[in-house]
C-alpha cells in the first residue's frame, strides 16, 4: 500500500522525472499535489504498470489532483547542463507549473536541488513508497510517451514509437544505419564503437 503523505502539510508536492537513461527526446518530469482522500488501487510506480494502466490512470490523476505540472527539458539542454542537472531542471519546471505552491516537496531518487526555500526529501525509490511520487512517475511517462510518439513520426526509422529512445539493439542499430537526428542526445554514448579510437 502506498503512503499518503511523509510531511503531514497538506500541499505536499510528490515529483518524478521520465527519460533520463534515453539517447534521444527530452527529461521529462511531473510534480503533483493530492487530496488527502486521493485513493487508487492500480497506481504504482509506472515502470512496473502496463502502458494500459498508465494510459487509464492519467485521466485520473489529472481529475483527481489538486494540481500537477508537467515539464520537458530538451536535448541542446541536457548537453549543455548533463543528464542529473537536466533532470533537476525539470522536476523544478513542473513544480513551477504548479498552481499551488506546494508546503513540502518529496522527490524520487537521491539527488534533487533546494526549490524556493522550500523543505524537501528525496527518496530513493519513492515512486513505489508515495502516492503522490506515484503519480509524478505516472505522468512524466505518458507524456513523455506521447512526445517520443510525435517525434517517430517524424523519424519512423528509429522506431521511437516502441523504444521511446530508450538504447534498444534496435535503436542503436538505426544510428549506425541513418547517423543522428536534432533529437538525439551528443553528449551521450549513441554506439557502443564511440569507445574505440581511431589509430
Amino acid at each position: 500500500m502506498l503512503l499518503h503523505n511523509y510531511s503531514n502539510k497538506p500541499l505536499e508536492c510528490g515529483t518524478d522525472e521520465a527519460g533520463r537513461g534515453c539517447l534521444a527526446g527530452p527529461v521529462t518530469a511531473a510534480a503533483v499535489i493530492l487530496p488527502q482522500e486521493f485513493t487508487n488501487t492500480v497506481l504504482n510506480d509506472s515502470k512496473q504498470l502496463s502502458e494500459k494502466n498508465r494510459v487509464f490512470l492519467k485521466p485520473v490523476i489529472e481529475s483527481g489532483a489538486l494540481t500537477y505540472g508537467v515539464a520537458h527539458v530538451f536535448e541542446e539542454e541536457i548537453d549543455t547542463i548533463n543528464i542529473l542537472n537536466a533532470s533537476i531542471l525539470a522536476m523544478h519546471k513542473s513544480i513551477d507549473n504548479l498552481k499551488a505552491m506546494p508546503e513540502f516537496i518529496i522527490v524520487d531518487g537521491n539527488k534533487f536541488k533546494p526549490y524556493k526555500g522550500i523543505n524537501f526529501k528525496t527518496i530513493v525509490k519513492g515512486d513505489t513508497k508515495y502516492l503522490s511520487i506515484a503519480a509524478a512517475s505516472v505522468l512524466a511517462k505518458t507524456y513523455r510517451d506521447l512526445y517520443m510518439n510525435k517525434i517517430h513520426e517524424e523519424f519512423p526509422m528509429y522506431n521511437w514509437k516502441q523504444n521511446k529512445g530508450y538504447p534498444t539493439k534496435q535503436h542503436r542499430e538505426a544510428i549506425k544505419k541513418y547517423g543522428i537526428t536534432k533529437y538525439h542526445r551528443k553528449s551521450f554514448k549513441l554506439i557502443p564503437e564511440q569507445l574505440k579510437l581511431e589509430i
